[in-house]
């Protein structure tokens, strides 16, 4: 296995601290690094399955993470759409196909009430992921 870097990002702040850790590790250690975003699928049990976000949107969200990596000096850097109902276990499901040793993501400011209803998707893929998490705090 080659070690290689997936940030999971999502374009908010709280992930773009994730994307800036990531890039940093990348340039440091002269890594390749891949960002991916996991297009939630709705729907598709009797209709249509509906992305979250449209093509361009994903676009734009790939297009500032690649911006923001290269800009800080990464030279092997990537982008992939994921689709999926769940982000957590696709965004461990595909580090695991594709032989990542390292997650990097940015976690927000969830607390009380608000976190224990959504959920994080951050704490799912480091309590689940078959290699090292490295979750970064926004705030």
């Amino acid at each position: 296995m080659s070690a290689k870097i997936l940030c999971p990002t999502d374009g908010t702040d709280h992930s773009m601290v994730g994307v800036t850790k990531a890039a940093e590790l990348a340039r440091l250690t002269g890594r390749p690094l891949r960002f991916c975003v996991v297009n939630i699928a709705h729907g598709g049990v009797k209709g249509p399955t509906i992305s979250h976000w449209t093509p361009d949107q994903v676009r734009e969200i790939l297009d500032l993470a690649l911006t923001k990596a290269r800009g800080d000096g990464v030279a092997d850097v990537d982008a992939i759409e994921l689709i999926a109902r769940e982000p957590g276990p696709a965004i461990v499901a595909y580090a695991d196909q594709e032989g990542f040793d390292q997650i990097v993501m940015g976690t927000g400011d969830k607390q009380g009430l608000k976190r224990l209803v959504l959920g994080s998707v951050a704490a799912s893929v480091a309590g689940t992921a078959h290699c090292s998490v490295l979750v970064a705090r926004a705030g």
